[in-house]
């Protein structure tokens, strides 16, 4: 008979002493005017941008799914708040998760950056999916003013990117959906500081949230993917309510020894996140990129540098012979549909982002339909395109996305380009016009009316002067 194995633990006990009540100190004692007027732009063009994605997933497949589940299950029967897009009402749970799996649908939503060499650049959360919904369900029942919402989604987002960048990242890399795990704190924190909850409740409200967190990569390229953001909203929304109601929880969920930072990732870096809640905001370093195109953050360095390349040589496909495309290994680890045969496979397809840019010259909304990526043409030009690792841009470091490409031409020419860094991060950023651009094709894809939405537009760069956020909600319903 064999011995049972033994092992010495290695935690340090001491280690993140009060460090969940640290974050929610922040998230209920942050002053608006400790905010930089810098911060402030960066988060409205966010929530302009998740309010488009809200709209346009609100006709997705899936969002049809979810309009009709809420519907059988009877509780738009007589709700509080918007689901964005339709003219559904629900209490503010069900509205936060219908309109974060909205907002991630299409995979178009705005992309946290890390800051330390290890992590993955571009792969810690997606910030506004989980935090928007929620800030604006709770802020709409309650008749809160713009300038409440927004200071409830800033101290969200931060909370939830400083947690993603704290976390091992083992807990990405083995499977963990980060915005669907670091996301429900975010939205915890946001509507914990809209109803006023006290610092011990909201200890307890984070803790909830943190045995709710869930979501895995497996599912990338699937409707489950969008399900996560929805379902983190939600499940932070329902753990303040519980919090508010007297429910128990731990006090330390983040620090604990089988806390979420141990059992989630194994281990945490500490000065990621202890003292650097809003020091610096997210939004002003490393920055939150928003995206130009409908699919995942890491092909967007690639077709910034193809469309580049396209333009200067007046490319086009019947010239291609092969295009070859080299990045660092964990990129391939995320983009793994190397011949898609939907839309949701095709936004994790370095091989289809490609090849439709070669064949169109262009990749939003509808470039990446099932109807698109089913074409004979496309699915013939996937088979030009070589995606792999290439060992320069291993060597540049996985805090970037480093992306090399060679394209072999009939004449014998290859032309060649790399960039890290793709439009809409902060080394290029879109600046708020450029955001109500992508509003208004994301409300057009949603049949939504121009002058409807250049008046979001408008009420949204102006958000903290809104009094009641109503206002902007009632030109979010059907």
């Amino acid at each position: 008979m064999t011995s049972p194995v033994s092992f010495t633990p290695t935690i340090d006990p001491t280690k993140g002493v009060d460090l969940t009540a640290e974050a929610a100190r922040f998230v209920l004692d942050t002053e608006a005017s400790s905010v930089p007027e810098r911060v402030g732009d960066l988060a409205r063009a966010s929530i302009l941008d998740g309010l488009g994605l809200a709209l346009s997933g609100s006709v997705a497949e899936s969002g049809e799914i979810v309009h009709d589940y809420l519907a059988a299950t009877g509780v738009t029967g007589s709700g509080e708040t918007t689901v964005i897009g339709t003219g559904l009402r629900a209490a503010p749970r069900f509205a936060a998760f219908a309109n974060g799996v909205a907002i991630h649908a299409d995979d178009y939503d705005d992309t946290q950056l890390a800051v330390a060499e290890d992590r993955v650049y571009g792969l810690l959360t997606h910030p506004t999916a989980p935090v928007l919904p929620s800030a604006l369900a709770v802020s709409e029942q309650l008749g809160l003013s713009g300038a409440d919402m927004l200071m409830a989604y800033l101290v969200g987002v931060d909370l939830e990117c400083k947690i993603a960048e704290a976390i091992s990242p083992r807990h990405y890399q083995h499977g963990f959906h980060a915005t669907a795990t670091c996301g429900t704190f975010g939205s915890a924190a946001a509507a914990s500081r809209l109803r006023g909850l006290t610092v011990e409740q909201t200890r307890r409200a984070l803790s909830i949230a943190g045995s709710q967190s869930a979501g895995l990569r497996e599912n990338f390229g699937t409707m489950t993917k969008p399900f996560h953001a929805g379902r983190s909203s939600e499940s932070g929304v329902v753990a303040t309510d519980f919090a508010r109601a007297g429910w128990s929880a731990s006090p330390e969920i983040l620090e604990a020894p089988r806390g979420f930072f141990q059992a989630a990732g194994g281990g945490y870096d500490e000065g990621a996140i202890r003292g650097a809640l809003g020091s610096p905001w997210t939004f002003d370093s490393p920055g939150v990129s928003i995206k130009p195109h409908p699919s995942g953050s890491l092909t967007h360095p690639g077709m910034t540098e193809m469309l580049r390349l396209i333009h200067a040589h007046d490319l086009r496909m019947e010239d291609v012979v092969r295009v070859r495309v080299g990045t660092n290994h964990n990129m391939p680890n995320a983009l793994i549909h190397h011949r898609p045969i939907n839309e949701l496979q095709a936004k994790f397809s370095m091989e289809f982002c490609m090849a439709i840019l070669l064949l169109e010259r262009r990749a939003g909304l509808n470039e990446f339909t099932d109807e698109v990526v089913l074409r004979p043409d496309v699915q013939e030009a996937l088979g030009k395109v070589e995606f792999g690792v290439h060992p320069e841009a291993e060597a540049d470091g996985y805090a970037k996305m480093t992306t090399i490409i060679d394209i072999e031409l009939t004449d014998g020419r290859t032309v060649s380009g790399r960039a890290a860094f793709g439009k809409g991060s902060p080394a290029d950023p879109m600046d708020y016009s450029e955001v109500a651009a992508k509003f208004h094709e994301c409300a057009e894809f949603a049949s939504w009316d121009r002058g409807r939405a250049q008046a979001i537009v408008d009420m949204v760069a102006d958000i903290q002067s809104v009094a009641d956020v109503r206002d902007l909600t009632a030109l979010l319903q059907r």
